[in-house]
């Protein structure tokens, strides 16, 4: 195996599938593959045992995983997450303690080995139409986005992981979501340094060790193709012009944003070529791996991507590894910190509150790719400890009969039909309870409380206000 081969292989950051690491991930691993990724799909009591297997095969590794807090988390996706997320703590608005949920998060990622965390997202969530943003934003000025931003990454690096601000230059301003098409945001060179830069600015700033690229059309910067192939904006406008010297890491690759336009190899280089270090391949198989890599070798061998370019990326995935086991940080139990805040995330108007078991009406939309589908809101599981016999439908029963009703919603400011069934359930039942999980719409029946986010601690919060 030649050096050119492991250089290449040191910019991937693969996903794979199961609990143990495959025999393809291990050979990887000892072909110098610099990073995996974790998925909810990976996560097992023993991953942190997975983790040190992959460790075993190549102590450099870098272990990533995307830990938000709130509705993105993969450690917890399966009981939903014990933080709440960004939207939550930008309505508390209490930047010690968004840093002290971070340093709990990173807390969490630590004990399991985990090199990278790919949060936290510093999207200014400018467009109330975002499908993809949302609560996963701090808020809708770059003011606020900002100072949460500086907190939540100094609070995980200084558990002794790596942070990493996404989605540059900001995906906040869209209406598509990368995932599924390549989003294009309309804003002026103006704006977007007004408004979406800030925030990667001030993340930069205060130390941030990585930067994720976003699968973004942005005219106003780059009219040729997304920012993840764009040199102009990564080396450009990231390196040069604010200062970023850590690694940058890819969006998934597999999202249709860039996937509807090249195949993996060709992105692969054409995002190293643009300036980025790392290649998330979240769904990839043994074969398409090295697939990549021959792509990058063959892209250095005919000229297309210089060697030192190559060199200079592996050296930034390798330096972010070396800073991961150079930290000793041992951070203490903050146990209160999750609940605390989604407590304080609260908003509620209207006095109602439970002394009986209801029946829970989750009549929630379909969420976006970037959130595991099993995640649960938690709300009946969390007033059925209180209050035993409480029962849940999926639907706006025809019958809704004399048991308490608890309506629960998500982004009802984005979705007609769930106002209209909000409005519904208020007219046949103006008693009924309210519980928005997502963007806050017009309040409605007889109690309203929003909890800014979905999150075990979050419905928590919302169940012991229900039944104080």
């Amino acid at each position: 195996m030649t050096d050119l081969y492991r250089l290449a292989m040191a910019v991937l950051q693969p996903g794979f599938e199961g609990t143990t690491a495959p025999d393809w991930l291990k050979k990887a691993l000892s072909d110098g593959l610099g990073g995996a990724v974790l998925f909810a799909r990976n996560v097992s009591p023993g991953t942190a045992g997975l983790v040190a297997e992959l460790r075993a095969e190549n102590p450099a590794v870098v272990v990533a995983i995307d830990e938000e807090g709130g509705v993105v988390t993969r450690l917890e996706a399966r009981e939903g997450s014990s933080f709440p997320g960004n939207r939550a703590l930008g309505v508390v608005d209490d930047v010690a303690l968004t840093e002290r949920v971070g340093r709990q998060i990173g807390r969490l990622l630590a004990e399991t080995g985990i090199t990278l965390n790919y949060a936290p997202s510093v999207d200014v969530n400018a467009n109330p139409a975002n499908p993809v943003i949302g609560i996963r934003s701090f808020g809708p000025t770059p003011e606020l986005v900002a100072r949460h931003s500086v907190a939540y990454v100094k609070g995980v690096q200084a558990a002794g992981v790596a942070a990493c601000a996404k989605h540059f230059p900001g995906h906040g301003d869209t209406v598509a979501d990368s995932h599924l098409e390549l989003p294009t945001v309309h804003a002026s060179l103006d704006q977007l340094r007004a408004r979406d830069l800030p925030p990667f600015e001030a993340a930069i700033r205060a130390g941030v060790r990585s930067v994720m690229s976003a699968h973004l059309l942005i005219p106003a910067l780059d009219p040729k193709g997304p920012a993840t192939l764009s040199r102009t904006i990564l080396t450009g406008l990231l390196r040069e012009e604010l200062g970023f010297d850590g690694m940058v890491v890819t969006d998934a690759i597999e999202m249709k944003a860039v996937a509807a336009m090249y195949p993996p190899g060709e992105i692969a280089v054409r995002a190293l070529n643009a300036g980025v270090d790392a290649i998330c391949a979240g769904l990839v198989t043994a074969e398409g791996l090295y697939e990549i890599r021959d792509a990058i070798v063959a892209a250095v061998r005919d000229g297309s991507l210089r060697e030192e370019r190559l060199a200079e990326a592996a050296g930034r995935v390798l330096a972010l590894s070396e800073w991961h086991r150079a930290q000793r940080s041992e951070v203490e139990a903050d146990d209160g910190a999750g609940l605390e805040a989604a407590r304080r995330a609260l908003t509620i108007t209207g006095e109602a509150r439970l002394t009986t078991a209801p029946l829970v009406v989750e009549v929630n939309t379909r969420h976006n790719q970037a959130i595991d589908p099993d995640t649960p809101t938690g709300l009946a599981a969390a007033l059925g400890e209180l209050l035993p016999g409480t029962t849940r439908v999926g639907r706006l029963p025809s019958e809704l009969g004399d048991q308490p009703v608890v309506l629960v919603i998500h982004d009802a400011a984005r979705h007609p039909w769930v106002r209209e069934t909000v409005a519904e359930a208020v007219r046949r039942r103006p008693d009924v309870i309210v519980v928005e999980t997502g963007i806050p719409a017009e309040p409605a029946g007889a109690a309203y409380i929003a909890t800014n986010g979905i999150s075990k601690v979050s419905a928590k919060a919302a169940a012991q206000w229900l039944t104080r």
